[in-house]
């Protein structure tokens, strides 16, 4: 028995491997994989989900593990469509141009990188020099009390760093646009999606943490953020995303090795027409273009 199955999960692997933008076994069926950024998996399964009442012969296979993984699969051929919450870096492109292989970026939304305080912090308002130097090598802020506050439930007073594990773009875009490219302190607690995350700041009163705002609770809170040489303190939402007003927005992406064809380009136009950007708008993203969501529009 133990043998049938072993035999029966190693033929199934190898069907859902072969399926991999090409009909599904025997049928007309298409089976697209589409792997990467944890910060669009919820949006990237909702889309999929949403695809099926569209095109019943199209399935998306969607995983998460980072924007990392989901480039290196797209570069090692497993994957239609790497999904990315940073772009891809240029020797990530070298060696896909290596293999004869161009990557072609589309935008699909916008999102508003949060700061994730627990809910007893009483701080309203960081900036970002002060979350540079909480979490860059050599930063100078340790505890909360330099910041001037008392955190009830946090008797050691030390800053607790919770961020992302090295695949992931949400850390690398946090490394480039907070840290200036320095380098993290070590000792951060690095979680491997957004929901630990969060799941970690709501549970530790010494914590802060980063994360994409649709990953944000009721018992979190967020901190307006100031920009470098600004005095102006924005709060990360959807409108503040679309105009760019909060200093850490960043764009999300879906990347195809060369120009998309049949069902791949099917699939990235719709999720790029409106109904595809009223299901991210709906999960809490901006959307890459205006969009009428009204039931009027619809």
């Amino acid at each position: 028995m133990r043998s049938y199955l072993k035999m029966y999960s190693l033929l199934l692997a190898v069907i859902m491997i072969a399926g991999c933008g090409r009909p599904e076994g025997g049928s007309s069926r298409v089976v697209l994989q589409n792997k990467g950024s944890d910060t669009l998996v919820n949006v990237a399964q909702a889309w999929a989900e949403a695809y099926q009442t569209v095109n019943p012969a199209i399935a998306i296979a969607v995983t998460g593990g980072g924007s990392g993984t989901g480039i290196a699969s797209l570069i090692n051929g497993t994957v239609d469509i790497a999904n990315a919450s940073r772009q891809i870096k240029e020797s990530e492109a070298t060696t896909m141009a290596e293999a004869g292989q161009a990557p072609v970026e589309f935008i699909v939304g916008y999102d508003a990188l949060a700061i994730f305080l627990h809910e007893d912090n009483p701080i309203q308002e960081m900036s970002v020099e002060q979350l540079r130097e909480i979490y860059v090598d050599g930063g100078s802020l340790e505890r909360w009390s330099q910041l001037g506050v008392t955190v009830p439930g946090c008797s050691s007073d030390e800053i607790i760093r919770i961020s992302r594990q090295n695949n992931s773009g949400t850390y690398a875009y946090f490394r480039e646009a907070v840290l200036d490219e320095g380098d993290f302190k070590l000792g951060s607690r690095d979680m491997h999606g957004s929901k630990d995350v969060v799941d970690l700041v709501m549970n530790t009163a010494c914590a802060i943490g980063y994360s994409g705002l649709a990953y944000a609770t009721d018992e979190i809170h967020m901190p307006c953020v100031i920009a470098d040489g600004s005095e102006e303190c924005v709060f990360p939402t959807v409108e503040t995303a679309i105009d760019a007003t909060y200093p850490i927005a960043r764009p999300l992406f879906m990347y195809t090795a060369g120009q998309p064809e049949g069902a791949v380009a099917e699939y990235l136009q719709w999720i790029l027409s409106s109904e595809g950007q009223c299901i991210i708008l709906a999960k809490g993203y901006a959307p890459a273009d205006t969009v009428d969501c009204s039931p009027a529009s619809m």
